[in-house]
């Protein structure tokens, strides 16, 4: 008669660990070097108003912004109080709306041209001559999708995160 010998638990082999802390380093490179930091330093306040229907951007790599209100206190020394327009890192006016758009449309490829938006960030005390004034620039430029960058009202919130 055959004896039925019971298998033992084997265990199995402990885990290699050793390549465990390239793998970390490398994927802490990799978000080094692929994050993309504020690219904008304000030289203007924003105190964006409320809105009462908002939508939120697709791609926002296709967003070229444009900001509007008073210099910050650093600045005021300079160039007053009025509200004044920034773009990317500097001061700009009226006048320098044209090349500063047509030299971003230039930037993004050739598909993506078409789907730019331009989005204003004003302030909610900047006069509406202005905006205007801006939206006129953007039109001669051909650059006609164009967003009012705005708070999202607080009573909003539930329904707009409940949707998503």
């Amino acid at each position: 008669m055959a004896v039925i010998k019971k298998k033992k638990d084997k265990a199995l082999p402990a885990v290699n660990t050793s390549a465990l802390p390239d793998i970390v380093f490398m994927l802490l490179f990799f978000f080094m070097v692929a994050t993309v930091m504020r690219e904008v330093d304000l030289k203007v306040s924003v105190n964006k108003p409320q809105a009462t229907e908002i939508q939120k951007l697709e791609r926002k790599s296709l967003v070229t912004y444009i900001y509007a209100g008073s210099p910050r206190a650093k600045y005021q020394d300079k160039f007053g109080k009025t509200p004044r327009i920034q773009l990317n890192d500097a001061f700009a006016s009226i006048d320098d709306l044209q090349p500063f758009v047509v030299q971003e449309r230039e930037a993004k490829a050739e598909e993506d041209r078409p789907m730019m938006t331009m989005s204003i960030k004003a302030d909610k005390t900047v006069k509406m001559g202005l905006i205007s004034d801006i939206k006129l620039e953007l039109r001669k430029a051909q650059a006609y999708k164009i967003n009012y960058s705005s708070l999202q009202p607080k009573d909003a919130e539930a329904l707009y995160s409940a949707d998503n």
